[in-house]
């Protein structure tokens, strides 16, 4: 029993520094994709979130529509894009700007990420495309709104 510890240990040990060693400069490359997103919508940047997005983007939200019925709102990179270029979150006040970028999981050509934003959360899909990062997926869910004092 103690041997079959020990192995599954080390086991976890090695694959830790391996997942690392392979991933250094994935892992920033990814987080680069993910701040030029981010930090483009704020900056109302389009050309730091063209960047980020793969041409085919698919963002989607989950919402209900007037009898309460689940349905999935859709919006390409395009729409997006065109979105930052009306000036996207630039009317965001610096000191409310959340830009919290967290990797999930990176797999070979793959990975997952989340960004946490002022008014909404993001779950995002990247694949290494022609060798840069590109977001691919997005499913996001509005923050509930603050209530006034």
């Amino acid at each position: 029993m103690k041997i079959l510890v020990k192995t599954i240990f080390l086991t976890i040990i090695m694959s830790a520094f391996s997942l690392h060693a392979q991933t250094a400069a994935d892992s920033a490359a990814i987080k680069k994709a993910a701040l030029d997103y981010v930090e483009g919508w704020y900056e109302g940047n389009p050309e730091r979130m063209e960047a980020a997005v793969h041409p085919e983007l698919a963002k989607r939200i989950v919402r209900a529509d007037q009898n309460g019925r689940s349905r999935l709102d859709q919006m390409s990179a395009m729409t997006l894009v065109q979105g930052v270029k009306r000036g996207g979150g630039k009317n965001t006040p610096i000191g409310e700007q959340q830009k919290d970028v967290f990797i999930l999981d990176i797999y070979e050509n793959t990975a997952s990420a989340k960004a946490i934003m002022s008014g909404w959360i993001d779950y995002m899909h990247l694949a290494k495309w022609n060798g840069e990062w590109k977001i691919v997926n997005v499913l996001w869910e509005l923050k509930p709104q603050k209530k006034s004092p």
